[in-house]
């Protein structure tokens, strides 16, 4: 099986992951790669702390994912409200890559080196409500649903171990 490694978004991989397929979900459910750009270059032109990272399954570049410093929005949870968090903003498998547990290894590498270069903070992410299998991922990996909404995303929180 082929590794699984994480490569910060640079000139040279952008238009590789420009061509990451996932037109079986649709960009109301989950962003594109376009936003998921267009995200990363405002937390650039901010100063936000983070990073996105393409992710490469052997040689192929298999997805995306977006954690940065979470900027305040009037929706948050209210546990949120003063204290530094982290968000993912975005985050895409493949279509022709899912279901090997290539999502679940890049997620739990990403928070990793995001805790490792930044220290550990609390994670928020918002999924569509209709979005079950999303959901299901998330809780699988210690994120808890909470009651903050905003509009039909639900908001998912988890603490650092």
């Amino acid at each position: 099986m082929p590794s699984i490694t994480l490569e910060q978004l640079n000139a040279s991989n952008r238009a590789a992951l420009l061509a990451i397929k996932r037109d079986d979900i649709s960009e109301d459910v989950v962003d594109s790669t376009e936003t998921i750009l267009e995200l990363t270059q405002y937390g650039v032109d901010h100063g936000c702390i983070g990073h996105t990272y393409a992710i490469r399954y052997g040689t192929q570049y298999a997805g995306i994912i977006l954690m940065g410093e979470g900027i305040p929005w009037p929706c948050d949870p209210p546990e949120l409200a003063g204290i530094p968090f982290y968000r993912i903003m975005g985050f895409v498998v493949d279509q022709r890559y899912r279901n090997l547990g290539i999502g679940s290894q890049a997620l739990e590498m990403t928070i990793q080196a995001i805790y490792e270069e930044y220290g550990p903070r609390p994670i928020a992410l918002a999924v569509q409500e209709s979005n079950l299998r999303a959901m299901r991922f998330y809780e699988a990996h210690g994120f808890v649903r909470n009651a903050a909404m905003d509009e039909d995303d639900c908001y998912f929180l988890r603490y650092p171990r």
